[in-house]
């Protein structure tokens, strides 16, 4: 879920140029707060048991 929020974010236009750091935090606690506002919820594409099944081999098992 970071990842896609981070997508979101990257494809947020900024109001201008970002002069400091603070005022880039400024920016994304303003995106955020209303993101936040609005409730978005993720549309997730496949079940908890599908995903486990896709990717499986990027995961380690654990034998006893």
């Amino acid at each position: 879920m970071a990842e896609i929020e981070l997508s979101v974010l990257s494809g947020h236009p900024l109001k201008g140029r970002i002069g400091s750091q603070a005022e880039l935090e400024r920016e994304v606690m303003a995106w955020q707060a209303t993101r936040n506002q609005k409730a978005v919820k993720v549309d997730w594409r496949f079940t908890t048991e599908e995903a486990r099944i896709k990717l499986k081999h990027l995961y380690p098992s654990i034998e006893d």
